[in-house]
């Protein structure tokens, strides 16, 4: 058919004797009959659409999984979610063989390569730094292909299972060594709670004893002050010394005049 229509977000390339002459996007169009003929994408794998069509909107290209070896010699198993467009239909045609194959593996070539640079702790804890590496690393083929890279995202990065069983004793070694630091740090806060408290304790003590030396010596003067205390500090200590109902008790015979105290008070 000479005249035809190419749908939304797609497009045509047009060969006049093998090379390309004209790209028509979406709308009605026409070609001149026997000479014109649209280039056919066929040969492209994982296409959405076989013939003539072009997609120009954004695609995701899933990766095969790729095994590779870090810097500290650990075999992983990675593969991507590529996510591009088609900027330049004519590079995308005939610049690459196959677009769909060789945008795959050039990713993983790049993924293999930047992961034998990084260990696999690195790895594990910086994907989006990587994606972002290699998104930068084929900017410059993608453009030569008439793509446009969008992201590559690092799907799945599986270890082998010496590896992962190695991981696993380092985690409850973390989070044995994270609890038991925990609970050091919370028997710390409390014996500091403790000794804190305890010396509340006794400033108030001190406190509640100076308010009560300076009231006896207001009412009492200093020297009967003195003796008050000094007869305190005696029933004290003979109140300590008989708690135990077995044991037995001699007291002076001159308690009165020990204590100060007059016959008959």
């Amino acid at each position: 058919m000479f005249i035809f229509t190419v749908p939304q977000n797609h497009c045509v390339v047009l060969e006049m004797f093998g090379k390309p002459v004209s790209v028509k996007y979406s709308g009605l169009h026409m070609r001149i009959p026997f000479l014109q003929k649209p280039k056919r994408v066929d040969h492209w794998e994982r296409t959405h659409k076989k013939g003539k069509f072009i997609e120009l909107t954004e695609q995701i290209l899933d990766t095969p999984p790729r095994q590779c070896v870090t810097k500290d010699n650990t075999t992983v198993d990675i593969s991507c979610i590529i996510r591009w467009r088609i900027t330049d239909p004519k590079k995308a045609l005939y610049e690459v063989e196959n677009l769909h194959k060789s945008l795959m593996e050039l990713v993983l070539n790049e993924v293999r390569s930047i992961i034998g640079s990084r260990n696999l702790d690195e790895l594990l804890s910086s994907r989006a730094e990587l994606s972002d590496k290699i998104v930068l690393a084929i900017a410059s083929t993608a453009t030569r292909w008439g793509l446009s890279i969008t992201s590559v995202e690092i799907q799945e990065l599986t270890a082998d299972k010496e590896t992962q069983k190695a991981m696993l004793e380092q985690m409850k070694a973390e989070r044995l060594s994270r609890a038991i630091r925990l609970n050091a740090e919370a028997e710390r806060d409390a014996a500091i709670m403790r000794a804190e408290g305890a010396k509340e304790a006794l400033r108030l003590i001190a406190e509640a004893d100076a308010l009560y030396v300076n009231t006896l010596a207001k009412t009492l003067g200093a020297e009967g002050a003195m003796r008050a205390l000094v007869n305190r500090q005696t029933l004290e200590g003979y109140t300590t010394i008989t708690k135990n109902p077995a044991s037995k008790v001699y007291l002076p015979s001159n308690m009165p005049a020990m204590l100060n105290i007059k016959e008959g008070e």
